[in-house]
C-alpha cells in the first residue's frame, strides 16, 4: 500500500493512497473569522498550511459532520461545491445538498480508476459523552480499504470520544494506520467532545497493529490537548514507536505495522 498523508490543519488532512486522493473535514480559512454557534463562539488560532487551490483535484472529501466550523469553516463550504463527491451523514447531506451523499454507519460506497479501487465505509461517532446527541448532531467517522494486495484499512475517527462504537470498528476491521480526531475539544461543559489523550491510548490499544496519526489536535482555542500532550502520554505509556505526529504542510509517507 502506497500512503502518504499531509496536515493542513486541525482536522484537515489530505490523504493520498494507492493514486486516490482523499481530504478529511475541510478548514481553509484564515485566523480571526467569526463562528458564533448558538451556545459558544469559536477562535481560530492557526492558518492552514496549505491553501484550497495548493490541494488540487481530489477524489472525494470525507466530511465527518457539517455543523460546526472547526471541521467545516466558510472556505471549506465553498471547497465542497468543487468536489466531485463528499461523503457525509444522512442528516448533513440533507443540509449540504447538491454533491453530498449521506451514509449512515457501516453503509459503503466504491471509487474505481482502472484496476484499483477504493472502498469507504461510514464508521460511528458521538461528539462527546453519552446523552449529547441531541445538542452535537449526527457524527461519522470513515474505513478506507484499498483493494491493491497486501494492504491494510485506514480508520479515520471523525469528531468522537472513546466509546462502544469506536470498539465495534476495531472488531470488525484491522487497520493498518488510524487518525483519531483528538485535541480534547471542550465548548459546551466540563467534557471533552473529542479524543484526549486517555481516549487516545485507548483507542491504541484497540487498534494494536496500528499506527495512530492523530489530526485535529492544534489550531483552535477550545481545543484542551495537543500534539505534545500525545506524545507525552504515548511515551510515557510506552506506545510512543506506534504515535506519528504530522509536520504542518509536509507530505508524509506513512508505512502500516506488520499485522500480528
Amino acid at each position: 500500500m502506497s500512503l502518504s498523508i499531509t496536515l493542513i490543519g486541525g482536522p484537515t488532512a489530505l490523504i493520498e493512497i494507492d493514486g486516490f486522493r482523499l481530504l478529511t473535514d475541510p478548514t481553509f480559512d484564515a485566523p480571526g473569522e467569526d463562528y458564533q454557534l448558538p451556545h459558544v463562539r469559536l477562535e481560530k488560532l492557526v492558518g492552514p498550511a496549505m491553501s484550497a487551490r495548493d490541494v488540487g483535484a481530489i477524489d472525494a472529501v470525507l466530511l465527518s459532520h457539517d455543523q460546526h466550523s472547526d471541521n467545516l469553516d466558510h472556505s471549506g463550504r465553498d471547497f465542497l461545491k468543487g468536489a466531485k463527491r463528499v461523503l457525509t451523514t444522512e442528516a448533513g447531506a440533507k443540509r449540504l445538498g447538491g454533491n453530498t451523499e449521506g451514509f449512515a454507519p457501516w453503509a459503503s460506497t466504491a471509487f474505481k480508476k482502472g484496476d484499483q479501487s477504493l472502498t469507504i465505509t461510514a464508521t460511528p461517532a458521538r461528539h462527546g459523552p453519552a446523552g449529547i446527541e441531541p445538542l452535537s448532531g449526527d457524527v461519522i467517522g470513515f474505513v478506507v480499504e484499498s483493494s491493491k494486495p497486501g494492504s491494510r484499512p485506514i480508520y479515520i475517527s471523525g469528531d468522537t470520544t472513546w466509546f462502544d462504537g469506536v470498539a465495534e470498528v476495531a472488531r470488525r476491521f484491522k487497520a493498518g494506520v488510524v487518525l483519531p480526531f483528538a485535541g480534547a475539544a471542550q465548548t459546551r461543559g466540563p467534557f471533552h467532545l473529542t479524543m484526549d489523550t486517555n481516549d487516545t491510548i485507548e483507542t491504541a490499544r484497540a487498534f494494536p497493529n496500528a499506527v495512530i496519526v492523530p489530526v485535529h489536535t492544534d489550531g483552535w482555542k477550545h481545543f484542551r490537548q495537543n500534539a505534545g500532550d500525545l506524545r507525552a502520554t504515548f511515551d510515557t505509556l510506552g506506545f510512543g514507536s506506534r504515535l506519528r505526529i504530522l509536520e504542518p504542510g509536509v507530505a508524509t509517507t506513512i508505512e502500516p505495522l506488520h499485522a500480528a
